[in-house]
């Protein structure tokens, strides 16, 4: 029998002597190009040059070594068809039985500060990529290896029983598949992003596991959270947990909806979250007066939620969570945190606390917002704006003040982030009621209103503003909301019974302002 043959060529080189020491013991040739054949040459281990193999050197800076029949005709002969074996035989080529490719450290070059576009494109695996698919589509009869972590597993099999086997060609070949895939989708990500080209013909996305969550939205669905290749400073996938029990797949859902929505403000501000909506945000000159308005906004909700802070946190502030609220919070973020501040969260050992440094970076410009279709995707840019306060139109005879310009500024800011059909009541940079998801826009009113306590007459409501992520389609919003207190509305306007509102608005002595700017979150 002739003797078995591999070709590697690593740009990886964890594991490869021990892997070649391995193969040549158990009586393998050993094919090697550049680099690699270097290595395993200064080991003391018998290796073959490539161009030994293809009696072409090297050339164009090592650009072109394997790309030869002498190479792929080994990998890409059918072992039980005699027409194949016989042109090789004709050929002079002899048969490769395993091919040990990683590819060129693209992924290791577009995350390095500084590169340039010229050294990300020298770093595009040609070769490799060409082997390692011809011998995954082979792998019948060639086993195929992209990952030193699989080394030892094949020495194994073949110190046990002299073949590797088919199932676990089968697996190795589809894991190449997959990381050719991931490839290539990387190249053509960086390579857009470079031209900020939009919404691709043929869109391409490659991320990488960081965990298997215990499961999915339910416990009957099994779930991963996966990363970019290159997450942005700021992004969720980027925090470090201080505390408390491995994220679930609502924490991280809750806690990246936490984000975008903090994201909105530059002063201090706490945003509590449950069930993908926020649920209390207050803004203040400190952020133990942000938690506490976003607290008092609604003790109940927050009860089992997500705390987000845009600060960082202090002790008094982490006192006044744990000992004074005793709110149960799944989770408290933030950019930082006192050493006071941790050890008083820490009472709490199953509290997930997490931080984040530059978590107010804003989304990219070409941010993708991706949504699963049943056989489809829907991509669309990031809703990234609110609104220009320059095109602000004030719709009814009464003007708002100063005052309740900013806290409408504050409560679209809230609005956005809910989830459509969606009402917010605020006042001083607080939210007092918040209306979500709901199929017409005034029980959207109605239960804003129930949360602000107005209904119940527990909270005096008098002198806020209401803002609506999408117009009025008749004035019973505005009749409800006058009718609670509210003096002042913000909405993007654009229905045709608009003059039915302003209308109204005028009647209840309501100031009304519109943006233009819709903020549909479905």
């Amino acid at each position: 029998m002739a003797k078995k043959r591999a070709l590697i060529s690593v740009s990886d080189k964890t594991g490869l002597i021990e892997f070649a020491k391995g193969l040549t013991q158990l009586g393998w040739e050993i094919v090697s190009t550049g680099g690699t054949h270097k290595a395993i040459e200064e080991a003391g281990l018998p290796v073959t040059g490539i161009s030994d193999v293809t009696g072409f050197p090297e050339c164009l800076d090592g650009r072109v070594k394997t790309l030869h029949p002498a190479v792929h005709g080994g990998i890409l002969a059918m072992r039980d068809k005699p027409e194949h074996m016989k042109q090789i035989e004709d050929l002079g080529i002899d048969t490769i039985d395993m091919v040990v490719i990683n590819l060129y450290p693209f992924k290791a070059t577009i995350t390095k500060p500084g590169t340039t576009l010229p050294e990300a494109i020298e770093n595009i695996d040609i070769g490799g990529p060409t082997m390692l698919r011809s011998a995954a589509k082979n792998h019948r009869d060639v086993a195929v290896v992209c990952d030193p972590d699989d080394y030892g597993q094949i020495l194994d099999k073949l110190k046990e029983t002299g073949d590797i086997g088919y199932e676990a060609k089968y697996r190795l070949a589809l894991k190449v598949f997959e990381h050719t895939a991931s490839y290539d989708a990387m190249i053509a990500e960086y390579l857009r992003s470079e031209k900020g080209i939009p919404l691709p013909d043929n869109p391409t996305f490659t991320y990488e596991k960081v965990q298997t969550l215990r499961y999915g939205e339910n416990p009957q669905q099994q779930a991963s959270y996966y990363k970019e290749v290159r997450p942005r400073a700021g992004a969720l996938v980027n925090a470090v947990k201080l505390n408390g029990k491995e994220l679930s797949f609502n924490n991280i859902g809750d806690t990246n909806g936490a984000l975008a929505a903090l994201r909105e403000f530059v002063e201090p501000t706490v945003v509590a979250v449950k069930h993908a909506n926020p649920c209390g945000v207050g803004s203040a000159d400190d952020i133990f007066h942000a938690y506490r308005k976003a607290y008092e906004a609604d003790p109940v909700s927050i009860f089992g939620g997500i705390i987000a802070a845009n600060r960082i946190v202090d002790e008094d502030t982490a006192r006044e969570l744990i000992e004074v609220n005793k709110v149960f919070a799944e989770i408290v973020i933030a950019p930082g945190y006192t050493d006071g501040a941790i050890s008083v969260l820490k009472q709490k050992a199953d509290l997930r606390v997490l931080e984040l440094p530059e978590m107010e970076k804003p989304a990219p410009a070409g941010e993708l917002d991706i949504k699963k279709t049943d056989g489809g995707l829907l991509i669309q840019d990031a809703d990234t704006t609110l609104y220009d306060r320059s095109k602000l139109k004030v719709v009814t005879d009464k003007q708002p003040t100063e005052k309740e310009l900013e806290d409408m500024e504050f409560a679209m800011k809230v609005v956005k982030h809910v989830k459509s059909n969606a009402i917010v009541i605020a006042y001083d940079k607080m939210t007092l009621g918040i209306g979500p998801g709901q199929t017409n826009r005034i029980s959207s009113v109605e239960i804003a209103i129930r949360g602000a306590g107005a209904d119940a007459e527990s909270r005096d409501i008098s002198g806020s503003v209401l803002a609506s992520d999408a117009f009025f389609p008749f004035d019973d919003c505005v009749t409800a909301a006058g009718e609670a207190g509210v003096k002042a509305i913000i909405q993007p306007g654009g229905s045709i019974r608009d003059a039915d509102s302003i209308r109204r608005a005028n009647e209840l002595g309501i100031a009304m302002v519109f943006t233009g700017e819709r903020h549909f979150r479905h």
